[in-house]
């Protein structure tokens, strides 16, 4: 389900905060990139792994084929954090839901092209995600020598 709808903004203050949100290159991403990098790791950033509809991973290991997608709680409903907004409610919940029918769809399109996608909640410890990540590499490098 798309939004295609566009709601005005609740103020010109809430249309200036959701403009500086950044989309790619956040706090999170580098800090897990950074653990990535200290565990040896080399990565490629910002790829389309997907076209019609376009779906880029954050961080993408070509060789195993694993696609890492780092997800902001509010942008993708975290069902720890995420939290609703009050005003224009009805079209926060609509995009939220939105995102995460979305975030499914590129997991199910991916893994269907044989690569293995691995989500990232911005409240992960990044230690604890590049751990796991570290990990099922290593299993899918494994793996694939047995073949």
């Amino acid at each position: 389900m798309v939004v295609s709808t566009r709601v005005a903004p609740s103020s010109p203050e809430a249309r200036r905060r959701m403009q500086r949100v950044r989309q790619k290159n956040t706090a999170c991403e580098a800090a897990l990139r950074r653990e990535l990098h200290a565990r040896g790791l080399r990565y490629r950033l910002q790829v389309p792994l997907l076209t019609k509809p376009r779906r880029v991973a954050d961080v993408v290991f070509s060789g195993p084929r694993v696609a890492v997608f780092v997800d902001g709680c509010f942008w993708h409903g975290c069902p720890q954090h995420a939290t609703w907004p009050k005003k224009n409610a009805d079209f926060w919940r609509a995009k939220i839901e939105a995102n995460v029918a979305r975030d499914g769809d590129t997991n199910a399109r991916l893994c269907a092209e044989g690569w293995c996608v691995i989500r990232v909640w911005a409240h992960e410890e990044p230690k604890v995600a590049a751990d796991r990540i570290a990990r099922v590499i290593e299993a899918r490098l494994t793996a694939k020598v047995r073949r």
